[in-house]
């Protein structure tokens, strides 16, 4: 297997390599974990109007290219590719689908237009990752 971004093994076990080549398995309880900071973390940057400075700290962190990274690696841990583009000066399209050499339109699990890339990435993984499981909507949710 090839090893992904941040250390991770692509492909579906859940496992981490360490620095010392060691590949340890995630426990379910990791991985669940991680799926509940990624939704919490994607619900506080959906927030507005006036932000206590933290939120204004996550939002300095995450709306940057940087931040576009972080948020592809914590979704590609929880089976999800990145395709992201730019239409001329219209905006940004962020589509996540499931992990896999094939992707069709058909297949998009969470989808967002926006001016901003790294807004784009933030609300498709949002529409991706829904409270209800992958693929659910998360429309009029804040």
């Amino acid at each position: 297997m090839a090893e992904g971004p941040g250390g991770v093994q692509e492909g579906s076990d859940r496992s981490q390599r360490y620095s010392t080549g060691r590949v340890v398995q995630l426990s379910a309880g990791i991985a669940e974990h991680r799926l509940r900071l990624l939704r919490a973390t994607l619900g506080f940057l959906r927030l507005e109007g006036q932000l206590p400075p933290v939120l204004l700290a996550l939002h300095r962190w995450l709306d940057s290219w940087r931040g576009i990274g972080q948020l592809t690696i914590g979704m590609a841990r929880q089976g999800f590719d990145l395709q992201l583009t730019r239409y001329a000066e219209q905006g940004w399209r962020a589509t996540f689908y499931t992990s896999g050499r094939e992707h069709s339109p058909t297949g998009a699990i969470g989808s967002a237009w926006e001016p901003m890339p790294w807004r784009a990435v933030q609300g498709a993984a949002w529409d991706a990752l829904g409270e209800d499981g992958p693929g659910t909507s998360c429309e009029g949710r804040p």
